[in-house]
């Protein structure tokens, strides 16, 4: 089965020709660093207009472990902004976008949903842009690669905790060397000064590798980053591969783009090693 595009035209260009130069314009106007070794990241999921630039520095990230590493499998993980399906679902299916069809590492997909408080599930991701925006970015950085696709609409502390020990432990079973990607943008719709304000402290203690203090943080403080869960997942299975450090490569809201500042949706990209 193919699970269709839901948002081409609307949060990025449908026609291919104009995806692809969108994306590798933005891609250009990202500043290098040696990451090799990086094996997790976050990137946001807005539309490319606004988000795109952010996004492009993960990407950048990634294309360069990807050259080092060849990575076997990407684990894409975003939130359920829609409310429908299982609490943590994992596609089977192919993706399609513009650029062509991204294909499910079906063996591994299998693996994680077949694992406690895990479910395969496809109407969570019918309409859910979270991972699928992501997917444009990966074929132009990467190519060719097989991908795993998992929504979270449970967010909470301990889903993230199963998440990672299910992810972790099919990787290792079927001997995957894989990259994760958690998808998420950052506090929503208040000033540009507040949302700095709310994103930094819990920022921070995601790049000291606190995945429960950053937790714990956007709960405390009402930031409304809406992929805290992926990102808390991420974290976690860092920490657990030897990562030291979370590294911010870019941080901005959508206010960068429109020049409105009292009313924002923030972005990061972030990488741990």
């Amino acid at each position: 089965m193919i699970r269709r595009p839901a948002v081409a035209g609307t949060f990025y260009p449908a026609d291919p020709r104009e995806l692809e130069e969108l994306i590798g314009r933005q891609l250009e106007k990202t500043e290098s660093a040696a990451l090799a070794e990086t094996k997790a990241f976050v990137a946001p999921h807005a539309g490319y207009k606004y988000s795109g630039q952010v996004a492009a520095y993960t990407y950048s990230a990634l294309q360069q472990a990807h050259s080092k590493k060849k990575f076997d499998t990407i684990i894409i993980i975003g939130p359920n902004h829609t409310g429908y399906g299982r609490p943590i679902a994992v596609s089977l299916d192919d993706w399609q976008t513009p650029l062509g069809v991204v294909k499910n590492d079906r063996e591994l997909s299998e693996m994680i949903a077949e694992m406690p408080d895990m479910y395969a599930d496809e109407m969570a991701h019918a309409f859910e842009h979270s991972v699928e925006v992501q997917l444009p970015f990966i074929q132009k950085a990467l190519g060719e690669v097989n991908c795993a696709f998992i929504c979270m609409g449970d967010q909470s502390y301990e889903a993230s905790v199963a998440l990672s020990q299910a992810i972790m432990s099919a990787c290792k079973r079927k001997k995957r060397n894989t990259a994760v990607l958690a998808s998420s943008d950052f506090n929503h719709y208040e000033s540009a000064v507040i949302a700095k304000k709310k994103d930094a402290p819990a920022i921070d203690a995601v790049l000291k590798l606190d995945p429960e203090g950053f937790h714990d943080l956007i709960k405390k403080s009402n930031d409304s980053a809406c992929g805290y869960g992926p990102i808390t997942t991420a974290a976690i299975i860092a920490r657990r591969n030897g990562a030291k450090s979370g590294m911010l490569l870019k941080y901005a809201t959508s206010g960068d783009v429109t020049n409105d500042y009292d009313s924002v949706v923030a972005y990061a990209s972030i990488v741990f090693a």
